[in-house]
């Protein structure tokens, strides 16, 4: 995949109506054990949760779910077991980024802007740390080394915090997948206004549109009518009856 096709799926990633099923904020209450999984032994649980996103069919693996250039050059076909180890123990992150790219574009998932947050701090806390150490290494301050050593120990702490939630939040959006947090809800026809367009400011009334007292367009419906013959109040009240013809003071 090419850079341009890269940007060009983050855009229309940008579009995704659907959002997780929990937001990283919620990760540890929604699953506190497989939580502290994930921290503690993170290439394990990448692993894992890649396998169960292809639906267990290493066959469809490729490197980094396809989202990098070297993906498909790694010869993944002949042994995708050991490239998806090597994979999650040498390009961690990657690994993470991957499964979570897979998972958006097969449930049209977008990202919070609450996970945007927390996730751009993370990385401009590496960001940070990094240019602190190059200064460090240049200028050979020890304050400014203490600084750097101080910011990267917290970046650290952070990334790690971070992407066991990034795990989890990919683990229960698999376990929703997979009916486990409980049975679907049962599929229904939506009515007419739930069938319009995105686009549509106000979706299209069911059936016809409000009638008007005057100046009705052309093409309305007329007034609904009784039903039956003759309709109800005819003959008018000044109609002459048939039994009383011919009317009297008729002669002949």
């Amino acid at each position: 995949m090419g850079l341009d096709d890269q940007v060009e799926k983050m855009e229309i990633r940008k579009n995704y109506r659907n959002v997780w099923h929990t937001n990283l904020l919620s990760t540890i209450s929604a699953d506190t054990p497989y939580c502290l999984f994930s921290l503690f032994c993170g290439p394990c649980v990448s692993y894992m949760l890649r396998k169960r996103a292809l639906y267990n069919d290493m066959s469809r693996y490729v490197c980094c779910a396809g989202y990098l250039p070297c993906s498909g050059k790694c010869g993944e076909s002949k042994c995708p077991e050991l490239c998806l180890c090597t994979e999650v123990v040498c390009c961690f992150c990657n690994s993470v980024a991957s499964t979570r790219f897979l998972l958006q574009d097969e449930f049209n998932i977008q990202t919070t802007q609450c996970d945007n947050c927390i996730i751009g701090f993370m990385f401009c806390l590496q960001q940070l740390a990094c240019i602190c150490s190059l200064v460090a290494c240049i200028t050979g301050n020890d304050e400014i080394g203490d600084l750097a050593q101080m910011l990267t120990c917290l970046s650290d702490l952070v990334y790690c915090t971070v992407c066991a939630c990034i795990q989890t939040q990919h683990k229960v959006e698999m376990d929703k997948r997979d009916g486990k947090l409980g049975p679907q809800p049962a599929m229904a026809v939506p009515s007419v206004q739930q069938m319009s367009r995105i686009d549509q400011p106000v979706p299209p009334y069911a059936g016809y549109a409000p009638q008007q007292t005057y100046g009705q367009p052309y093409g309305y419906p007329p007034p609904p009518q009784a039903q039956g013959y003759p309709p109800a109040g005819y003959p008018p009240p000044a109609y002459p009856q048939p039994h009383a013809y011919p009317p009297p003071g008729y002669s002949r």
